[in-house]
């Protein structure tokens, strides 16, 4: 039974967050009350009866007014000129219905959604349904990186206002997408059926302006790919061996463009029996290690290291921080602020089985200088742990890929307290009948971080150690035909990489723009590589030949900047959200004048995507008409 009156209600982005809460403030003794899809968690703190609902994101969407959604009547020109509302989502309403409740029974509010700009968005969702129940209800808001007793005490007391800067950058945001996007999607569906594309019920030819700029990436470089052209060249090798010990040299001269040219110098040494070493180097380099871990870092290392997809690892990261073992994964920030104590974290792993040894050894034993990067969004600290949790726990609670990233980030942290790696780097020339060999190497001389973070490792090569006017055995000289090869299709994590110099998407986002591709078949990942299909290439290409603006990354991240400057208080959301409208219209009106061109590219491009469906349909259909018959 939810009381009748309660003092404060906590209203927090998501259901484990609300409970986090209910525990830390009423040290465990709170009452767990069930009210359709929600958990309200009902507690005494300081004498007065406090309750905490967790939502399940935002509350609210934008859409446009009922009338303007046939596509088949309404011209998608006009949506530019359409003032979008906000609607209640469908899966949100069980929460809605909760939270008027609760608001109906309590005066001060505490929203405590995630600390960034869509966390206060949905706080701002949250005030407006409230305030309609509650017009007297007051607001404040608790601001935390990490889900432990520490930092929820702290930001219990240590409230603030909430921010509607913050809020209105992402409801600008989220105008701009709908408007822009909905009208190209449209138009573009519309373009494709009349021109012949026989698409599935429901499916449609879809842009985005992050998702389509992003599908251009890895179709630009598949098509530097097949544009490329391959050329032979030659190289001269020596197989050498020195001290019981054998290894590679090469020709110093270079490579070869014809066999001819490479020949004329193998003849001259091809009867060689030994070499003189010329000159020799092994000088000792340090190896710092990594910065800081950040969002879109943590989503690369986790593609690269861990084969975990970018959206699942940011999805398995929400899950760490919301029961306390990581502080907040989305960040920009790779500098760790003076407030965190780094030697008290690290303390924490004293009884790991496996690296305890080296965290007294090497980190809590000297003084800590932690490593640092250049990104600071002033709002969050780097990803780190903040528990200690045993190898079983994590897995029976987050299953084997949540105890890899787990792991990793545990790893990654005290990688940053760590001292750097020492590498030997090796090189020799010598001279095999006048003509000059060079062979380069390297060893671990002191494993430093990579003791604790052994993913980028690198493996040793080493030489023999040997000094001006040594001999060395020549086992075989040959000359060997290579060819250049196409640069790789875009990796994941290269992928973010470009998506966050240019500003497409945000730290939250990014890997949705990806998964998006993915769901409308314009790429797939295999083997960690995006590789366009034959609908997405079609599609990026006719794009970028008609109104290169719509696939460009520069165009979203100019976007970006703009949206900014309505978080900072400096530009209002309306005007923004106009020049931004007026720039896409233009570049509307230019797409719909090649409305042929792009129908003729892309119309046979998506007939044979959706062939196997069609057919599978047909033999559906079939079986089912025999069906009937035989009975």
């Amino acid at each position: 039974m939810i009381p009748q009156r309660i003092s404060t209600l906590i209203v927090a982005e998501k259901p484990g967050v609300a409970k986090a809460f209910a525990e830390f403030l009423s040290d465990n003794r709170y009452r767990e009350i069930k009210y359709g899809c929600a958990k309200i968690y009902v507690f005494r703190y300081k004498g007065e009866l406090w309750a905490s609902i967790g939502l399940r994101g935002h509350l609210m969407d934008f859409d446009f007014p009922e009338e303007y959604n046939s596509w088949q009547k309404v011209n998608p020109r006009q949506l530019f000129f359409i003032k979008p509302i906000r609607k209640t989502r469908r899966e949100a309403w069980g929460y809605v219905k909760a939270l008027k409740l609760l608001a109906s029974r309590a005066s001060r509010i505490i929203l405590a959604p995630d600390a960034d700009v869509e966390g206060e968005s949905i706080g701002f969702e949250a005030m407006t349904i409230i305030s309609r129940v509650n017009p007297n209800a007051t607001f404040e808001r608790a601001w935390f990186n990490a889900v432990t007793r520490h930092d929820i005490l702290q930001a219990i007391n240590n409230l603030r206002k909430p921010n509607p800067n913050l809020a209105n950058k992402a409801f600008a945001r989220m105008v701009a997408d709908l408007t822009i996007g909905a009208a190209f999607t449209r138009a573009l569906t519309l373009i494709a059926e009349k021109g012949g594309a026989k698409l599935p019920r429901g499916r449609f030819i879809s842009y985005g302006p992050c998702q389509t700029p992003v599908l251009y990436l890895v179709v630009k470089r598949a098509l530097e790919r097949e544009n490329f052209k391959s050329k032979k060249y030659y190289v001269i090798e020596a197989l050498l061996e020195a001290e019981g010990q054998q290894f590679k040299a090469t020709y110093a001269g270079g490579k070869f463009d014809k066999k001819e040219e490479a020949e004329k110098v193998y003849r001259k040494v091809k009867n060689a029996k030994h070499g003189t070493v010329s000159d020799s180097h092994y000088d000792s380099v340090e190896i710092n290690p990594p910065v800081p871990l950040n969002t879109v870092e943590l989503e690369k290392r986790a593609s690269n290291f861990l084969n975990i997809r970018s959206k699942q690892a940011l999805a398995i990261a929400e899950d760490l921080y919301q029961n306390g073992l990581i502080s907040y994964p989305r960040t920009d920030t790779n500098i760790y602020p003076p407030t965190i104590n780094l030697r008290q974290i690290a303390s924490q792993f004293l009884d790991h089985p496996e690296i305890g040894v080296y965290v007294r050894r090497e980190i809590l034993s000297r003084k800590i200088k932690p490593t640092r990067g250049k990104e600071d969004d002033g709002a969050h600290p780097p990803i780190y742990p903040t528990r200690y949790a045993s190898r079983s726990f994590v897995k029976t609670h987050f299953g084997e890929k949540g105890w890899k990233l787990y792991d990793f980030v545990v790893r990654h942290f005290l990688a940053t307290l760590s001292p750097p790696a020492v590498q030997e780097k090796q090189a020799l020339k010598i001279d095999i009948n006048e003509v000059p060999f060079e062979a380069t190497g390297s060893r671990l001389l002191d494993e430093g971080f990579y003791e604790v973070y052994h993913y980028s490792k690198p493996s040793d090569s080493p030489l023999p150690y040997l000094v001006k006017g040594d001999i060395v055995k020549v086992l075989e000289i040959s000359v060997v035909e290579k060819k250049t090869k196409p640069p790789p299709y875009l990796s994941e994590a290269e992928l973010l990489r470009l998506m966050k110099k240019y500003g497409i998407g945000t730290d939250a986002t990014m890997q949705d723009h990806i998964h998006t591709n993915l769901k409308r078949k314009y790429f797939i990942i295999k083997n960690k590589r995006c590789i366009p299909t034959e609908l997405g290439k079609n599609l990026a290409v006719i794009l970028h030949e008609t109104v290169p603006e719509i696939v460009l990354p520069e165009v979203r991240g100019k976007m970006e900047k703009k949206l900014v400057l309505i978080a900072r208080g400096e530009r209002e959301p309306g005007e923004v959200v106009g020049e931004i409208k007026e720039e896409f219209l233009e570049y509307y009106d230019r797409l719909l004048e090649n409305r042929d061109k792009i129908a003729e590219k892309i119309v046979k491009a998506i007939n044979n995507v959706y062939a196997k469906y069609h057919s599978k349909r047909k033999i559906s259909a079939k079986r089912k008409y025999r069906y009937v018959r035989k009975h």
